[in-house]
């Protein structure tokens, strides 16, 4: 049986779609799902416009939850795609030597990357937030439904 972790990229078949995302199917009978999100580094709107039915994927696991659901990505396969360097995309070209960011470049050392750093990670902790969130809350509701009795103790 091997284990895949996040980081590991798969083969998988999309096995559904949603108006959120797709499911994947991936080894051992196990599946996840790519948020709409992960589809692409642009704005998707419908799902169906990047993804079919049946179609193989690769993707790659960005997150394992409590309750073992796998949270994957098709962007994060691949590098991001390097910016429009001239003036493609409607706007004019930059002029002038200095950076955007005004000083040396923050990389450590170590050659520029072509998208900074900084937006991925927000976005990475706001998903970590949100699906953290999102199974708490479900927990919550299972156990309201469950429970019934909030004190937990019986008289």
């Amino acid at each position: 049986m091997m284990e895949f972790g996040v980081g590991s990229i798969l083969d998988g078949k999309v096995t559904g779609i949603t108006k959120f995302g797709a499911f994947v199917a991936l080894p051992e009978g196990r599946s996840g799902l790519v948020h709409i999100s992960e589809i692409a580094y642009t704005y998707v709107n419908e799902v169906s416009d990047y993804l079919k039915e049946g179609q193989e994927v690769k993707v790659k696991v960005i997150g394992i939850d409590q309750a073992n659901r796998i949270n994957l990505s098709i962007k994060k396969v691949s590098d991001p795609p390097p910016r429009p360097a001239g003036g493609q995309g409607g706007r004019p070209a930059r002029t002038g030597g200095a950076p955007r960011s005004g000083g040396a470049p923050r990389s450590g050392g170590f050659a520029p990357r072509p998208a900074p750093k900084e937006p991925t990670d927000f976005e990475d902790r706001l998903r970590q937030f949100m699906q953290a969130s999102d199974s708490k809350l479900s927990e919550l509701r299972y156990l309201e439904k469950k429970g019934g009795n909030r004190r937990g103790g019986r008289r």
